[in-house]
């Protein structure tokens, strides 16, 4: 989910353990040379969502963290092609904890399929997806990063 931390969490990972980072929203934006906002607006979401599959289907990395947009729960493609790279880990937050979270929802990237328009919508759509690929499904919902970095560790460390 948007605001769940893959990014912030991901990249303090990737140093505690000793592994690369990779964020795949930000090689998106490298690649189109827009930001993930304009992108969904200009090329709508299902444009956007096959942008995130070529992505993240083309990624081949070892030892590495890998933050993927949210949305990339949307291809089992992407999601059966990361799960040959590692193990999937479903940072777990709950709506009310991803509202506090998020500052600008609107503004913010999101890609909103069908009849889905309020983040309570997306919520109830997105988690039984992340929950049908996780391997490890960890609590986030702690009060500071810090915490979920070490939540995820011992999660990392498990599997390893």
């Amino acid at each position: 989910m948007p605001a769940a931390g893959k990014s912030t969490a991901g990249v303090l990972l990737a140093k505690r353990i000793g592994f690369g980072f990779i964020d795949c929203d930000l090689i998106i934006q490298n690649e189109e040379r827009a930001l993930l906002s304009e992108l969904i607006e200009k090329k709508g979401p299902e444009e956007f969502l096959t942008i995130e599959e070529r992505v993240n289907v083309g990624l081949y990395a070892s030892r590495c963290v890998i933050a993927t947009g949210g949305s990339v729960v949307y291809s089992p493609t992407a999601m059966e092609h990361l799960k040959t790279l590692g193990k999937i880990l479903y940072l777990e937050v709950s709506e009310k904890e991803i509202e506090r979270r998020i500052r600008g929802f609107e503004r913010r990237g999101v890609v909103m399929r069908g009849k889905v328009t309020t983040l309570h919508q997306l919520y109830e759509e997105r988690i039984p997806l992340y929950e049908k690929y996780a391997d490890i499904i960890v609590d986030c919902n702690g009060p500071s990063i810090e915490d979920a970095v070490e939540t995820l560790a011992a999660a990392a460390v498990s599997v390893l």
